[in-house]
Formats: C-alpha cells, sequence, structure tokens
C-alpha cells in the first residue's frame, strides 16, 4: 500500500465526510443522524443519497455507490486512489508523505504531458504555412489571435501523420498516442493522425490540465466537430469546454451554449462565463460541476428544434440542484456566435436581463404547439402544462404556474388545479405499483442495488452480508478462533471485503478503516457502505453470529418461501 493506514485515518478524521459531501451535494437532516440529498451520481428526483457522519461513510440507495470520503473525492472527482489521497491531503493542510510509486499515476501524467505538447503543436501551425487556411477561418469568424491565444487553438494540419511523428520524435510511443485518442489504428498495421485538417480547442480542466480536444474541419467535411473519445484522462460527461476560464468569472452567473465557437465568440465579447457540454447532451456530472462555481445557470442553445429540446432535457437536471435557471432564445440568428456578431455584445446582455427561468420557458415551448384560440388547442396545451407543473417541487410555485396557465387560457384556475393534483397522483400511483411489483420478488429483493454485482446463493449472501456488519460493529468476536471461514463465502466480493476487513483486525486496526478504501473495487465499496448503512443490534450478538455461520454456503432452494420473504422484507425495511 503506497500510503500507511494511520495516515489514511488521520487523512479522513481531518476531512470530515459531511462537510466534504457538502462542498458538492446539499444535504438536509432526515430522521435518525444521516443527512440526505441528491445523489451526484444519477438522476433522481427524490433524495436517496445518504451520509452517515457517526460511520463516516455514505451510500445512495438508488444507484448503489457509496464508501467513505477518499471513495467519494475519486468517484466525484474521477481521480485514481493516490489523486484522491493527495486531494483531501491538500484539503486538509497535511504534508503528504513518502510513497511508492503508482503506475496509474505515471501512465496518467504521461497521456497530460503527450496532450499538452499536442497543444503546442497545434498552436505553432497557425505560425506555419500548413496554418494559414485555419488563420483564414478564424478571421472570417472574427476570432481575433489575443482570443486564440487566451483558449489555446490551433490546427491539426491536413496531413496523415504530422501529430505522430512529431509526437513519436519527442519520445511517446504508438500505444501512448492511441491510449489519448490522438491517433487512429492503421488498417495494415501503424498509426495516423486522429484530427486532420481541424481548428483545434484544447479541453482543458479546472486544475489547468489539456485532457482532450475538440476539432472543427475547416472548409467542407463530415463530421463538422470531432471530439477526443473518453481516455484515462478525460471523459466527456466529467468536463466543460471553456470552464478552465469561466470559474474565474466575477458575472455569477454560468451561460451554457452549445458550441465550442459559441463559447470562444462570448468570451471574446466580455462573457468571459460561458461553457460548452463538448458535443453531449447535459450529463449530471456536468451539472454538478457547473454548481461549484455558480448558482444561476443562463441556457442560451442553439435556435433550432434539437437546440431547444436540448434546452427542455438540461432544466430538469440543473433544477434538481437547486440551481437558478434563466433561458434565453436568440431571435433572428441561429446561435449565440451569429447573434453577437449581427446585434452585438449590448443587444445581447438585454437578452439575459429578459431572460425566461425554467418553468416559463418550458410552458412557452408547450403552447407554441398547440392553438390557443381553439377550444382543442385550450384542451392540449393544459393538458400538456399540467403535466409539466406537477413536476415542479413545492405547492406555492405550483399555484402560481397553475393560475397562470389558467388565465391563458381563459378557464377556471380550479380545473388547472385539479388537473396538476391528478397528474401528480398518476406519478405517486405508477411509483407505488412499481414499489409493489418490487416486492413481489424477494429474491431481486436481496439482490445488491444496481452495483454491478449479483448474488448467485441469495440465501447464503444475506449470512454473508450479516458476518460483515458484525465484524465492523463487534470486532471481538471475531478474535477468537470461532470466526467464519473465507472460503464458505459464495459471493467473491463479499469474502473479498471480509478478507479485507480480517487482515485489519489482525494488524491491530479497525477493521474497515479508511484504509480499507484502497483494497476494495468501487463496487465493493459501494456493497460495503449499503451493508455498513443497516442497524446492528448488539444484544445476542454471539448466537446471532453462530446463526450466520451456520447458513454460510446454503443455497436458496434450501431456504423456505417463507424464510426468504422475511429475509427480503427485513432488508427492505432497514432501507427505509
Amino acid at each position: 500500500m503506497a500510503f500507511s493506514d494511520d495516515f489514511l485515518q488521520e487523512l479522513a478524521e481531518r476531512n470530515p465526510i459531511e462537510e466534504v459531501v457538502g462542498e458538492y451535494v446539499p444535504l438536509t437532516k432526515r430522521s435518525g443522524q444521516n443527512l440526505f440529498g441528491l445523489c451526484p451520481f444519477h438522476n433522481e428526483k427524490t433524495p436517496s443519497f445518504s451520509v452517515s457522519p457517526s460511520k463516516q461513510i455514505y451510500h445512495c440507495f438508488g444507484c448503489g455507490k457509496g464508501g467513505n470520503v477518499i471513495n467519494f473525492i475519486m468517484e466525484i472527482e474521477r481521480l485514481s486512489f493516490p489523486e484522491a489521497v493527495e486531494f483531501l491531503a491538500r484539503r486538509a493542510g497535511m504534508a503528504i508523505p513518502e510513497q511508492a510509486e503508482d503506475p496509474n499515476r505515471a501512465r496518467r501524467a504521461r497521456l497530460y504531458e503527450l496532450n499538452r505538447e499536442a497543444a503546442r503543436f497545434f498552436y505553432q501551425q497557425l505560425e506555419a504555412e500548413a496554418g494559414r487556411p485555419a488563420v483564414e477561418y478564424m478571421q472570417r469568424r472574427q476570432i481575433t489571435k489575443r482570443t486564440a491565444t487566451n483558449f489555446g487553438l490551433g490546427y491539426a494540419p491536413d496531413s496523415w501523420d504530422a501529430l505522430c511523428s512529431a509526437m513519436k520524435a519527442m519520445g511517446f510511443t504508438e500505444r501512448e498516442l492511441l491510449a489519448a485518442s490522438l491517433a487512429k489504428q492503421g488498417r495494415r498495421g501503424g498509426i495516423y493522425d486522429a484530427f486532420r485538417n481541424r481548428l483545434m480547442f484544447p479541453v482543458i480542466d479546472v486544475r489547468g490540465n489539456v485532457v482532450a480536444f475538440s476539432g472543427r474541419i475547416v472548409g467542407e467535411g463530415e463530421p463538422k466537430y470531432l471530439n477526443s473519445a473518453d481516455t484515462p484522462v478525460f471523459s466527456k460527461s466529467h468536463n466543460l469546454f471553456g470552464l478552465n476560464l469561466a470559474k474565474k468569472s466575477k458575472a455569477g452567473y454560468i451561460i451554457l451554449v452549445e458550441g465550442n465557437v459559441d463559447v470562444v465568440s462570448l468570451h471574446q465579447a466580455g462573457f468571459d462565463s460561458a461553457v460548452a457540454s463538448l458535443g453531449t447532451s447535459l450529463t449530471n456530472e456536468q451539472a454538478r460541476l457547473i454548481s461549484n462555481y455558480a448558482k444561476r445557470v443562463v441556457l442560451c442553445y442553439d435556435a433550432d428544434a434539437a437546440g431547444q429540446k436540448a434546452a427542455q432535457r438540461a432544466i430538469p437536471i440543473l433544477d434538481r440542484l437547486g440551481l437558478e435557471i434563466r433561458v434565453v432564445t436568440v431571435p433572428g440568428a441561429k446561435d449565440p456566435d451569429e447573434f453577437i456578431k449581427s446585434s452585438g455584445a449590448e443587444a445581447f446582455r438585454a437578452l439575459i436581463e429578459d431572460s425566461e427561468n425554467g418553468e416559463e420557458y418550458r410552458l412557452a415551448r408547450a403552447a407554441a404547439n398547440y392553438d390557443l384560440s381553439t377550444d382543442a388547442g385550450k384542451v392540449g396545451y393544459l393538458r400538456e402544462a399540467a403535466e409539466i407543473i406537477s413536476t415542479l417541487p413545492d405547492a406555492v410555485t405550483r399555484e402560481v404556474y397553475s393560475l397562470r396557465a389558467a388565465e391563458q387560457c381563459s378557464v377556471a384556475p380550479a380545473a388547472v388545479r385539479d388537473a396538476v393534483v391528478q397528474s401528480r397522483r398518476r406519478r405517486e400511483r405508477s411509483a407505488k405499483k412499481q414499489r409493489e411489483r418490487a416486492d413481489t420478488r424477494p429474491e431481486r429483493q436481496m439482490q445488491p442495488q444496481a452495483l454491478g454485482i449479483r448474488y448467485e446463493n441469495p440465501a447464503s449472501a444475506a449470512a454473508e452480508e450479516g458476518v460483515i456488519s458484525l465484524l465492523a460493529a463487534m470486532p471481538e468476536l471475531f478474535r477468537a478462533g470461532d470466526r467464519p471461514a473465507a472460503e464458505k463465502f459464495s459471493s467473491p466480493e463479499l469474502r473479498h471485503i471480509y478478507e479485507c476487513m480480517l487482515a485489519q483486525l489482525d494488524a491491530g486496526r479497525a477493521p474497515g478503516s479508511a484504509a480499507l478504501s484502497a483494497e476494495l473495487s468501487p463496487a465493493e465499496s459501494g456493497l460495503y457502505a449499503q451493508i455498513m448503512q443497516r442497524p446492528v443490534f448488539a444484544a445476542n450478538a454471539r448466537q446471532a453470529l453462530a446463526d450466520y455461520i451456520s447458513r454460510l454456503g446454503r443455497t436458496s432452494g434450501e431456504a423456505t418461501g417463507e424464510a426468504i420473504l422475511a429475509a427480503a422484507s427485513r432488508k427492505r425495511q432497514q432501507l427505509q
């Protein structure tokens, strides 16, 4: 292990999980000692993300992810274990001890270096004769040299392997070029440049690392934009183009647009908080990134149908994070870049000041689909409006927009209110039916929640989970010679967790300490956190352990249907 157990334990103690998680997720107190919030790792409307200050773990009952504070930083910042430790050490002002070299860290460092050198190569091409097409393109798009320098724009030559040859001459290997998504494998062997004849936009993360590239074709050709594939240092869903610059803005809001040129154009016009989502629909991770730097978001997607649909998909994702949402629709232009060039920066600033909020925008788009001068159009619109209003978070907001929709169609407010109530009830009934269907499948209830882990022997696994719970809560029971044999565990994941905890116990440490996160996979960490969420009763613990031992290896066929139903029922009650 690269870090000592004592260091990792101190690291966890000086980074309380409720404080660290609270910097990313708004947490509110529920019943008991746990804090709850909306999970940052998947879409949800009802908080199922739990943080236990007493146990120093987190667990999502929806997607199954969980672990300790180190696991959380690994997951949310997409860092390796050593990088997450360094991140938390810097946060707590702790010196990082000498450690063995981590091979994954060295590989990532090489890819960062390769991307940085590739960005320099592309930038230098703008000064060469080969880069003239890109310079002329930027002149047509009115991108100044200062702006190009600020964003590190460059040019990928219209050449088979210009970049590959230059990078190999600097000592980088073909395997590294392929891993960085800068090259592609030839059919007859060898590699060639992934980006050719393109204006290059380096993607720089918030820590200043060049992690990927986006290339816009210069002239005719398809695809118009080409983005790096996911690599060990880059994920499209976890990055935003321009955020490295926008995070320094004093504007107080983030402007979210579709294209890289829109970002560049807005920054050049003085709107230095613009970012783009790298050719993908907005993801939960990107929304969470935005929430780290601003509490207001101005959506300014393209004016076409695809752009408007993208805006409507983004609104609920941002809304779930409690962000204030405004939506700008650019009149007489296809995108923000074109509008600014034709109407100027002040006109765009006026659009922001007069922008609609998210609810107004969604209702306005719904109204545009109907002829409100007809009874049929009014009925169709009010039904759709009721569905939209029913999703709003509080009763006051629903009341305000119900009145507005009623006035718009000259109908009694009570009719719209009733439609909204009915819509909410339908949604609740649907959710209840889904729960009831799940309740009729007790074997499924005994499976881990959405972790990519499946128990082949649920009856034995239930006992194995019980053993792990007791080991964490009452390790003294396992210091004697009657501890269960790991070989009897049916689940390889539970067996690995159990073996790691026993190793900690035998080394004189508390089983389940912070050092455990270095030994478990993300799925195993989530499973461990799921188990730790359940209460352990000290009374008759020794008898409980003996009962668990007797059930190890027992197959589902040997268990009665009543026993399975009872076990499933207990598990559901523990999760509620």
